[in-house]
């Protein structure tokens, strides 16, 4: 089953696109989580019955010719190592999924929405927009979600709400997340202190690829932590209510900086796009760092020969994964430096 279709980032809706705040904001997403009833959670299944569930779903998703107009079914047991790390790098399935036999996954064909099956829970829609846009992405997760509960009977209880895997997704079973570049906050050492005191807001910070993962890039992801006793809406308006805040901040220290501190940056900045445009080897981290670099050149003016959406792309795929089925090779971790050095050189020169 091949993904070169994954590659062309211009196909990809929410990276070929800005949307607002997106001199902070780089994507929002909405994901729903729902099981199916008297059938047991993914965990407990056997491979017939989550194959069952799995043609249950797809079938009730091609109901609605238009939604899934030109979209494609993966299953995970058909898929190389590889490549399901490619579809967890460009955000259209879980580091949880990738590990599974029993899991596939539903993919639009702009990839602004997946519906991930036999992950945690029996069905996980997922859709991501570009910049701040938590409120136009749950409008569309809604309507995915309309469509199969007119063919499936989700399990739901009338004083819970939907009922999960995870207890902390009981209730409404949304997770609306946003991820957020905050370059400038982080160099001050002031994400510690603001990131510290969102869990007593129900909030929770991850790295780029959600839970478990790690910050890179100066990319964070803002999630709610709680789904139970509070409505959908609500939910939504209080995670985007803190990112303003946050977003505010950053554009603040942003413009703080003068003086000294300003050509420091700036030197900073054009050392980051120097290496990029010349290095012949480059690991994913230093890649992602040099990268944040950028784009906050590109934000503040300093770096004017490039748009701001074609780093949000490289920032997606410079990860291992993509290189390698870029090159269409298993490659050790020196070559896939060099490959990805000429790769973003490439890019840029090309771009700029």
């Amino acid at each position: 089953m091949s993904l070169e279709e994954i590659l062309d980032t211009s196909k990809i809706s929410w990276l070929a696109n800005l949307g607002p705040d997106s001199d902070i904001v780089i994507s929002s997403r909405v994901r729903l989580a729902r099981n199916l009833k008297d059938i047991p959670f993914p965990h407990l299944l056997t491979e017939r019955k989550a194959l069952e569930i799995v043609e249950l779903v797809y079938n009730a998703f091609k109901s609605n010719d238009i939604l899934a107009k030109d979209s494609k079914l993966y299953l995970m047991k058909d898929l190389s190592f590889n490549d399901r790390q490619l579809l967890v790098e460009m955000h259209l399935i879980s580091p949880d999924l990738a590990s599974s036999e029993k899991g596939a996954v539903i993919v639009s064909s702009d990839k602004t929405f997946s519906i991930m099956i036999n992950e945690e829970d029996h069905i996980r829609i997922q859709v991501i927009f570009p910049g701040l846009s938590t409120e136009s992405a749950y409008e569309m997760a809604g309507k995915i979600d309309d469509v199969l509960e007119e063919s499936l009977e989700f399990a739901f209880d009338e004083k819970l709400g939907y009922l999960t895997a995870c207890p902390t997704n009981v209730g409404t079973g949304i997770r609306a997340s946003v991820m957020i570049h905050l370059p400038v906050l982080t160099m001050m050492k002031q994400t510690d202190r603001m990131f510290s005191t969102m869990a007593q807001l129900g909030l929770v910070v991850r790295g780029i690829y959600g839970e478990g993962t790690d910050a890179k890039g100066n990319l964070y992801q803002i999630s709610n932590q709680i789904t139970l006793g509070k409505t959908e809406e609500d939910i939504i308006e209080g995670l985007n209510s803190v990112v303003k805040q946050i977003i505010a901040s950053e554009r603040q220290a942003r413009r703080n900086l003068k003086g000294e501190d300003r050509v420091k940056l700036e030197d900073r900045i054009l050392r980051s796009y120097g290496i990029l445009t010349n290095a012949r080897l480059l690991s994913s981290e230093e890649a992602m760092a040099h990268l944040s670099n950028v784009r906050l050149g590109i934000d503040l003016g300093i770096i004017k020969n490039l748009k701001p959406e074609e780093v949000n792309k490289l920032f997606m795929i410079s990860g291992p994964a993509y290189i390698q089925k870029l090159n269409n090779q298993d490659l050790q971790p020196f070559d896939r430096d060099v490959k990805r050095a000429s790769f973003i050189r490439e890019k840029l020169l090309k771009e700029g």
